[in-house]
């Protein structure tokens, strides 16, 4: 499943090749190092708090990320589907880099 072209192509679509993508690199960046909730997610990126709740809808239907809890205590973990596509993620965020 790690080379399955079709899980490239989304990876890619979700990060590089949709507006918002840097954003939603930076979201996952920061939750490899940890789960965060929407607000603390706001927080350490500078970031409004209806722009996070727009980037991880995008997420969730795309299949990064997981919710964990309810209402206030929801948490946002990576999905098993972005952990296996980890070397996809980490070539756009190098690609991403350099251009900057």
């Amino acid at each position: 499943m790690a080379n399955d072209p079709a899980a490239k192509r989304l990876v890619w679509f979700v990060f590089a090749g949709s507006r918002g993508g840097l954003n939603r690199l930076r979201i996952i960046s920061k939750l490899r190092e940890n789960p965060l909730n929407a607000n603390q997610l706001a927080k350490e990126l500078g970031l409004d708090y209806k722009a996070i709740q727009h980037h991880i809808r995008v997420l969730e239907k795309n299949n990064m990320i997981n919710r964990v809890g309810e209402k206030y205590n929801i948490v946002y973990f990576l999905s098993t589907f972005l952990e296996v596509n980890m070397e996809t993620f980490e070539e756009i965020e190098q690609k991403l880099d350099k251009s900057k």
